[in-house]
């Protein structure tokens, strides 16, 4: 399923993996940080979001470790949507 088919659907989570002060600077609207180096620590929030989860960063590298790691952890339901700004591009062209 591609990036944009999951946008639409309802309750999706917008994750981004960059650590706090990268996403300071620069984020899609509505998406909640959550850096990479703070994943195990975070797993009851990833737990308790109710749809998709996709997650992004700077590349796209850091999102895919982020993926492989939650989807080792039991949650299934989760998307590398690869660089902050393609996705943010993507929800401002389907707006």
């Amino acid at each position: 399923m591609k990036i944009k088919e999951i946008l639409a659907k309802p309750n999706v989570q917008i994750v981004d993996v960059r650590e706090s002060l990268e996403f300071f600077f620069g984020h899609v609207k509505g998406s909640v940080n959550i850096p990479l180096s703070k994943l195990d620590r975070k797993m009851n929030d990833f737990k308790a979001m109710n749809g998709p989860i996709i997650l992004v960063c700077a590349s796209g590298n850091r999102s895919g470790q982020a993926m492989s790691f939650l989807k080792s952890k039991g949650i299934k339901d989760v998307y590398n949507g690869g660089g902050w700004h393609d996705v943010k591009q993507l929800l401002k062209a389907s707006a």
